[in-house]
């Protein structure tokens, strides 16, 4: 059955195929997972990137396909599928099986989508919608979607199983597909990670739980998790000039706070949604960001490097906060929890079904993830974004780099994702609307 979003969706004539990496590895190699990876399973992430007409005129589907074939030389394992060992954890099966890729065409241009998609990009078929399973042996674990604009402009989009690498790993991926299209085929020899090693907290007889993670019902073969409410996604933007007020304002002018960009703004929507929340919550959130070494994984297997920590506000009940006494704690209160997140994740053999993204409402940094250095003949994307899917009810908030496009030199704005419940999202944008226009803002 055809849904009546299909049918009034712009984006037409799908067509499906497949890439697999131009040398054969056989099929006897397996990758096994970590703990952190088997955390992330039942979680996908979103990218999109978009190109004017002058990026990519004389570029042919072809040519946006024959760079795959030794980018997955070099990242042989998104090439692969998950396989179960005899213990009946997930593993993944090296076996060349490919990455899917999708052609398609958009009925309007990429400013008339920006103009009325640009908060919900992610929402109407640019990214293709996968889920690994049911059956599962047969998943690709990579999609990349090519979408032509009226314009003759290009979207490209990403849908990559969170369970291969975080977003720090897939956009890596996708910026070294841009440096083979432009001929510039960096000399690699891609290594492995040394897998974490067992946490001190795995021989304790009592281990706590982890507040970021949430065991749900067993899903089985087909890795998708069911929400209580419609999760829905919306951007806004922030220009450089904006965020250097916004702070300034914030912070007194004092330049001197040991509070980040990120740790503000995390500050002002976490506020924010405690208020249309009914003052209910949350007052303990899930914070994610780069470890020390992201700019270095350029060589490595792509991988779950990221650092889960929650913080904790119950000063937040009843008291009109101040951001920057929020923000301050978020930045020197963090509990870190991937310890325990690995020994949950591990246990019996990772058979058991968590989530951590939205199992408390969770904020990303993925400020460092260069998602405006992909390149087509020279031309960066006019617009960059990613997402995450299969979250839990409470939400997330991703705060990555925002467009270049018209920025002063110098400046670097930012874009903010936010996957939150349906009946929340215009609440939260007219609270966050008023507070910009009380500190004299425009980022709504």
């Amino acid at each position: 059955m055809v849904s009546e979003n299909q049918l009034q969706s712009p984006v037409i004539g799908k067509k499906l195929s497949s890439v697999v990496p131009a040398k054969n590895r056989g099929e006897n190699e397996v990758h096994e997972l970590t703990e952190m990876d088997l955390a992330m399973k039942l979680h996908y992430i979103r990218g999109l990137y978009f190109f004017e007409r002058n990026a990519v005129q004389g570029v042919s589907v072809k040519d946006l396909k024959d760079a795959l074939f030794p980018l997955l030389d070099n990242y042989f394992t998104t090439a692969g599928r998950i396989r179960r060992s005899e213990t009946g954890r997930p593993m993944t099966k090296c076996n060349d099986a490919g990455v899917r890729t999708v052609e398609a065409y958009c009925e309007k241009t990429i400013d008339e989508w920006l103009a009325t998609k640009g908060g919900s990009c992610f929402s109407d078929g640019l990214c293709y919608n996968q889920v690994l399973g049911p059956d599962l042996y047969f998943s690709p674990l990579v999609f990349l979607q090519f979408t032509w604009f009226k314009c003759g402009g290009l979207a490209v989009g990403l849908s990559w199983a969170h369970i291969l690498g975080d977003p720090f790993s897939a956009s890596i991926f996708i910026n070294t597909w841009g440096e083979i299209m432009a001929d510039r085929f960096p000399q690699m020899s891609i290594r492995y990670v040394s897998k974490s090693q067992k946490s001190k907290l795995l021989n304790s007889l009592i281990v706590k739980k982890p507040f970021s993670m949430k065991q749900i019902d067993p899903v089985g073969d087909h890795w998708l998790i069911a929400n209580y409410c419609k999760m829905e996604t919306r951007s806004f933007q922030i220009t450089g000039k904006d965020l250097d007020r916004l702070i300034s304002t914030i912070c007194y002018g004092n330049q001197t706070t040991r509070a980040s960009h990120f740790d503000i703004l995390t500050a002002i929507i976490w506020k924010s949604l405690y208020r249309i929340r009914e003052n209910l919550g949350p007052t303990r959130v899930t914070i994610c960001t780069s470890n020390k070494d992201a700019h270095k994984r350029e060589k490595e297997i792509p991988n779950n490097g990221m650092m889960f920590s929650t913080v904790e506000a119950d000063f937040l009940k009843g008291v009109e906060v101040d951001v920057l006494e929020l923000a301050i704690m978020i930045s020197e209160k963090r509990v870190d929890e991937n310890e325990r997140i690995e020994e949950m994740a591990g246990r019996e053999n990772g058979k058991l079904d968590f989530i951590v993204y939205g199992a408390n409402l969770t904020f990303v940094n993925l400020e460092e993830a260069d998602i405006y250095e992909v390149e087509m003949k020279g031309k960066k994307p006019v617009f960059a974004s990613y997402s995450i899917e299969g979250i839990g009810d409470e939400g997330v908030v991703l705060v990555l780099q925002g467009p270049k496009y018209g920025e002063e030199e110098g400046c670097c704005g930012r874009t903010i994702t936010m996957v939150l419940p349906q009946h929340e999202l215009s609440l939260i944008e007219n609270e966050l609307g008023t507070y910009w226009s009380s500190i004299g803002q425009d980022a709504m």
